[in-house]
């Protein structure tokens, strides 16, 4: 086990990189470790196959310089926020304790997203309570609660509460959303076209985090919402 400084826990592969990825890049820089778990294989997206979108997770996973990355084959469009999946992702947040949890959206247009997101909240908060018993290798784990829950802002807009910038970063972002060739590659005419391959959709992803970055001063930024207060302990912390 190797703990994680940060844990993205999305929906489907590409959801990380196309909602995160500047972030991701930014931290890694930093000297942070940063992991990703997909909770689902995107098996019920319209263009490619469950095997090919592992494929492209892993090659976007080095693009990235993510320290690991793993699919919890939960159903897609079909999981549910109950306690089989919760125990699932209590287990996963113990092994690599993060200290920060970034997820999907509060509200979105794909259900997926807004119930990954209350799915993760909750077992972000049960892995922190020692009453529930988990094991990793038939060895108990210790309880486990993430200081921070950041939720990324996705297809439908969202006032964020705090916008990272990924200036320096955005090249990377962009590459590691092109490995996903099969969602966004329109030149594979085999498969059915739609909205993800056409030029609109990455123009309207560069247009949203120059919207972002804008707000804060720079030329790209990413956003995310909390439901718990931000606090600091200086406003110099704020530039």
């Amino acid at each position: 086990m190797e703990k994680l400084d940060i844990l993205v826990l999305a929906a489907h592969p590409d959801d990380a990189e196309l909602s995160c990825g500047g972030t991701i890049a930014a931290h890694i820089a930093q000297g942070k470790k940063v992991g990703i778990i997909d909770l689902t294989r995107g098996e019920l997206g319209t263009r490619g196959t469950p095997e090919i979108r592992a494929q492209e997770a892993s090659a976007a996973q080095h693009m990235l310089g993510v320290s690991m990355r793993e699919n919890m084959g939960f159903a897609d469009g079909f999981f549910v926020n109950d306690e089989e999946h919760q125990r699932a992702l209590i287990r996963v947040l113990r092994k690599y304790q993060p200290e920060m949890v970034l997820t999907n959206a509060l509200a979105d247009r794909h259900p997926d997203h807004a119930r990954a997101a209350a799915l993760v909240r909750d077992a972000c908060f049960f892995a922190g309570l020692r009453k529930i018993e988990t094991e990793e290798e038939s060895k108990p784990q210790q309880p486990w609660r993430p200081a921070k829950l950041y939720h990324f802002i996705q297809s439908v807009y969202q006032k964020p509460d705090v916008v990272v910038d990924i200036s320096a970063y955005w090249e990377t972002k962009m590459q590691a959303i092109q490995c996903f060739k099969s969602q966004f590659d329109s030149s594979d005419t085999k498969e059915p076209q739609t909205f993800l391959t056409t030029p609109i959709f990455l123009q309207f992803v560069e247009a949203r985090a120059r919207e972002l970055g804008h707000a804060i001063g720079v030329a790209y930024g990413e956003g995310f919402n909390v439901e718990k207060q931000i606090g600091v302990k200086s406003l110099y912390d704020f530039y």
